[in-house]
């Protein structure tokens, strides 16, 4: 198994040096096709270019090189979060405000643990959403088991790319 949090450690001071945060690093596919996801985002823009995907790509790979931290192959996939973005950090929920999000809980709250809700803002480490037959809805950032925002023509709007410039190109190396 691994360690993701040690993983992150070893990722997050080379995304910074960059310029990048990190917004997710995750383990995906299991023993079949296991993937190592890192979404990163320029905190001005909240996107990443593919040539800063590259750059973050070739940098993170020399660190997980040399210190091997995950012992069987695997896959590295470096993008851009997105434009239906998960939430993972709590400042993430103030930041996209007015914006719908699916919420998935730990535990159920008010009989409930998925919430298709308006983000309304955060406060301390509570999440406060507008659910439709629900209200208003206060969430412990802690009970959060996933988020992310939700395709809407709002969104697409907001989150317009700054530039398409490679898109259509297909990089391979070896």
């Amino acid at each position: 198994m691994v360690d993701i949090a040690a993983v992150t450690k070893l990722i997050e001071p080379e995304a910074k040096a960059l310029g990048f945060a990190l917004v997710r690093v995750a383990m995906f596919g299991g023993r079949t096709d296991p993937t190592l996801q890192i979404m990163a985002e320029r905190p001005d823009t909240r996107q990443l270019d593919l040539a800063d995907c590259e750059a973050l790509s070739r940098r993170v790979s020399e660190v997980l090189d040399a210190s091997d931290p995950i012992e069987e192959a695997y896959r590295l996939e470096v993008s851009s979060p997105g434009i239906d973005r998960p939430l993972t950090r709590a400042q993430d929920f103030a930041d996209w405000t007015g914006f719908d999000a699916r919420i998935r809980l730990a535990a159920p709250l008010d009989g409930r643990k998925q919430f298709d809700a308006r983000l309304l803002g955060l406060e301390g480490d509570t999440v406060t959403v507008y659910a439709e037959r629900v209200g208003e809805i206060a969430i412990p950032f802690g009970q959060i088991a996933s988020a992310k925002l939700l395709l809407t023509d709002d969104l697409i709007k907001a989150t317009a790319p700054l530039s398409t410039e490679g898109a259509d190109r297909i990089s391979q190396e070896g």
